[in-house]
């Protein structure tokens, strides 16, 4: 039967797999490995891989068949094929609520389990709510850029791409839609999660000629919305690996961004003395969008909820404090420094900006999380610093 064949198909796959890559690589591999997977197969196994992983830390006891199903139908909104030749009771009542749909299938868990750490979430951050929003799809979102509002909208109406729009330049999408052929990405319009593009209401007052200095840029995103918001700044930008910097490069060459300063190197380390050299004035600006444990963007790749073990968040503050220690040297008096992480964990959110309030000579000037479950969006922590 087509469908058990499915089922069987992806607890292959679960079997196999050991969270040590993305869930998406793995199975791109594993698909790779059998030509007999068409398009459909591909999209329904892989559906109800990701389903399996979204119960999270719930319903461990479960058995792999048996946890697939029940996600899927927690998951789902409107009919599925493999419910209907499988569990066509619970497909019947597809558009129940979460909560009478656990009552149908007897789960015996609460949905809070998905997520078991409540006590170690960031202020602002609703636990059930939060559990909850790990059974459903997040959306994807674009930042549209200056000036290209409206050449943006009427190329994707022309496309009869949909779209909601949350801010004039903002927009959410269906996932899957294939822009590079309708928009010219980095020019007109950049791929950015809309918590992350909240992230520039945070930004203090930046005039042209400040330097702003983006110390774990990754591709470049959080720069170009710097650079949006006041494109007379002088821009620097490091990460500690080669390949995504080239990926910057290609970036800002297509944003129009030509005039600035890059370095390879790992803050984790040490403040490499050639950094100090880049700039002809401290910055008013450093941004720290540190590496962390990812939790804001679980519902993303659940895989990375279901593998956690708590004792990974104090390695990534040791991490985050490290590179801290190595950018303050660069600080004058009045430089801000904006802390940001994609965690929902206090012990790399407050924990981490009380420790510099304590020990560096720095004023918390605001701090709070961007909750961004309720719009299908990740969920960011940030925290602007001023040097005293």
């Amino acid at each position: 039967m087509r469908y058990s064949s499915y089922l069987r198909s992806a607890i292959l796959a679960l079997d196999e797999y050991d969270g040590s890559v993305p869930l998406q690589s793995f199975l791109k591999t594993f698909f790779a490995r059998d030509k007999k997977f068409g398009s459909t197969d591909r999209r329904t196994i892989s559906q109800l891989c990701y389903c399996y992983f979204r119960l999270g830390k719930a319903a461990t006891e479960l058995s792999k068949e048996e946890r697939i199903l029940l996600a899927l139908f927690l998951c789902s909104t409107v009919s599925h094929p493999v419910l209907q030749a499988l569990k066509p009771e619970w497909d019947l009542h597809i558009g129940a609520t979460v909560t009478e749909k656990m009552t149908l299938a007897h789960t015996g868990f609460n949905i809070e389990s998905i997520f078991p750490w409540a006590g170690e979430l960031s202020a602002g951050i609703s636990h059930d709510t939060f559990s909850r929003s790990f059974l459903v799809q997040p959306k994807f979102f674009i930042r549209i850029r200056p000036g290209k509002e409206k050449r943006v909208k009427e190329k994707l109406l022309s496309a009869g791409i949909a779209f909601e729009e949350l801010r004039s330049d903002a927009l959410a999408l269906p996932q899957g839609a294939s822009l590079d052929k309708y928009l010219k990405l980095d020019e007109e319009a950049v791929v950015q999660d809309y918590s992350s593009q909240r992230v520039g209401d945070f930004f203090p007052g930046i005039a042209p000629g400040d330097t702003v200095w983006d110390c774990c840029s990754g591709s470049g995103g959080k720069s170009i919305l710097a650079y949006d918001r006041q494109p007379g700044l002088q821009l620097t930008v490091s990460d500690k690996r080669e390949s995504i910097m080239a990926n910057l490069r290609r970036r800002f060459r297509d944003a129009g961004i030509n005039s600035y300063k890059a370095m390879v190197t790992d803050l984790e380390k040490r403040l490499d003395p050639a950094i100090a050299k880049m700039f002809s004035a401290p910055p008013s600006l450093v941004i720290a969008d540190v590496p962390c444990s990812g939790s804001g963007t679980w519902s993303r790749t659940p895989e990375q909820l279901y593998y956690y073990q708590p004792e990974t968040t104090l390695a990534y503050q040791r991490t985050q404090t490290r590179i801290l220690q190595n950018v303050l040297p660069v600080l004058s008096k009045g430089s801000h420094l904006l802390y940001i992480t994609c965690s929902v964990f206090k012990k790399e959110n407050e924990e981490v900006v009380e420790r510099m309030v304590q020990h560096d000579g720095l004023k918390c000037i605001h701090q709070s999380m961007i909750v961004g479950y309720e719009q299908g969006a990740d969920s960011l922590f940030t925290a602007l610093l001023i040097s005293e």
